[in-house]
């Protein structure tokens, strides 16, 4: 087996120089360079970034099968409209309602309007929906539904209505 020199004798040459020093006194730098005592450099700090910690992957403890409970959704200003005149029908405007047909709606804070009476609208057992398609050149072909008033119709038609706090949602929930 091969056995390196130890002698205190021995010289190395500087890889950075070319000069020539004792091998005990060289110091091999981080680039890997094997350099004289006097030539040696320490990395700069800058060169070794701070390893950032890692991101949360997932929460503690979650509850994905939870589901919110149904809200009341406040309704645009005069968002009922009445259909022809004599008609129950009534149709609403409500934006983006994700609401089936068959869904029962409950009104809240509604008032009378082209011979519907506050009290029939805001029946408290609510209203089975039928979902209306929109006009397709309008952005608002999921807002529309209609229901037909449990008494009552429209005297003039095509009347819009119902004031600018009306509220819709699930018939649970109570004031």
């Amino acid at each position: 087996m091969a056995r390196y020199a130890s002698n205190k004798h021995a010289l190395g040459i500087s890889d950075r120089s070319g000069a020539a020093y004792r091998l005990h006194d060289m110091r091999k730098e981080w680039t890997g360079m094997l350099v004289g005592k006097d030539e040696w450099e320490a990395k700069q700090p800058q060169l070794t970034p701070i390893k950032a910690p890692a991101d949360p992957q997932s929460l503690r403890d979650p509850r994905p099968d939870r589901t919110e409970p149904a809200v009341e959704v406040l309704l645009p200003a005069n968002a009922f409209a009445s259909s022809s005149s004599g008609s129950a029908a009534i149709t609403v405007f409500e934006p983006g309602h994700g609401r089936a047909t068959g869904d029962v709606v409950r009104f809240r804070e509604v008032q009378g309007f082209d011979g519907f009476t506050k009290s029939v609208v805001e029946s408290s057992s609510g209203y089975s929906i039928t979902v209306v398609a929109g006009d397709i050149s309008t952005n608002f072909q999921s807002s529309f539904y209609s229901f037909t008033a449990s008494s009552g119709t429209a005297t003039t038609g095509n009347v819009s209505g119902g004031c600018s706090f009306a509220s819709a949602g699930p018939v649970s929930i109570t004031k």
